[in-house]
């Protein structure tokens, strides 16, 4: 099953437990239309906080030490919270669930040009917010759509190749970059280790559990067994994929990672030996794809390649 279908399916059923209180509100409190209908829909947006507020607590039984100059006040910490559950509600409600993979090449950019590789249950929609950026600095860009939901890692390789190349063949570029999310960082890198990496300029993943997550121990599907970090050790499938690179390899990437990650824990899993690792405080793990932040250096360095510019300390 795709993510896309998957999501409107979760949709379907939100919308019919909102209908389902509001009814019940109607017929058993008298309740007035207006009432009963913002009953029902903050009933399902309080389960949904629940969801988020509980990644939090499992990500903290698995957590690494958060260093002192990232460490957040109550407020920030409430900031932090909050912008995770609306950037889950903004992509799983409403960019996700009817996105396609697609292609847009600008015609005459000396941009290098860039793959897009989501995340664990994700789909191209979560771009959504990154695409534009690229369109204003006249960046190419594809998406691809990893599937099915639940696959092994090593599946998705042949269909990062396929979108590899068509962006490749569109924009006539010999090389490329990626930006990875999550899970996507993992599934690039053993696309790195089937195909080589003579076409790829730069990698730059974002929360991406190079090592592993306790998270995954609850998650379903051959993927999140691959990403398994127990016992304070990642699981064989990782251990391996880092085995199999070697430092001309890690040069090529730039992993963007949060000490508040409530998905990846513990969060130095992020950390790539060899790689450009830069670490930020007070954002979780599905914003990180609309923090102004992030995207904010996710330009930095693809505008670095464009330029021939050494990548900013």
């Amino acid at each position: 099953m795709s993510a896309r279908r998957l999501l409107q399916l979760v949709l379907l059923v939100q919308a019919s437990a909102a209908l389902g209180i509001a009814l019940a509100a109607i017929r058993w409190f008298d309740a007035g239309p207006w009432a009963a209908a913002a009953l029902g829909c903050g009933s399902v947006a309080l389960v949904r906080l629940l969801i988020n507020m509980n990644n939090f607590v499992l990500a903290a039984f698995f957590a690494s030490p958060t260093p002192p100059e990232f460490r957040l006040n109550p407020l920030r910490a409430l900031h932090l919270l909050a912008e995770e559950f609306r950037a889950s509600m903004v992509y799983t409600s409403w960019t996700m669930p009817w996105a396609r993979e697609g292609l847009r090449v600008h015609a005459g950019s000396a941009a290098v040009p860039v793959l897009l590789v989501h995340g664990y249950g994700c789909n191209s929609g979560y771009w959504a917010h990154l695409l534009p950026r690229l369109d204003r600095a006249r960046i190419s860009h594809a998406t691809v759509d990893l599937l099915p939901v639940t696959a092994d890692i090593e599946h998705y390789v042949a269909q990062v190749e396929r979108a590899a190349e068509a962006l490749r063949s569109a924009t006539g570029a010999a090389q490329i970059a990626i930006v990875a999310h999550s899970m996507g960082g993992l599934v690039t890198r053993a696309w790195l280790r089937r195909h080589g990496s003579a076409r790829v300029l730069r990698v730059l993943t974002l929360g991406t559990p190079h090592f592993g997550t306790g998270l995954a121990n609850f998650g379903l599907g051959v993927n999140a067994a691959q990403m398994r970090w127990k016992g304070g050790m990642p699981c064989d499938w990782l251990r391996q994929l880092d085995a199999d690179e070697d430092a001309q390899r890690r040069a090529l990437f730039t992993s963007i990672f949060s000490h508040h990650d409530n998905i990846i824990s513990p969060q130095t899993s992020s950390l790539l030996p060899g790689a450009r690792n830069l670490a930020f405080g007070g954002v979780g793990h599905v914003a990180l794809g609309r923090n102004p932040r992030i995207l904010d250096t996710v330009m930095t360095e693809l505008a670095a390649l464009k330029t021939g510019d050494p990548l900013p300390a």
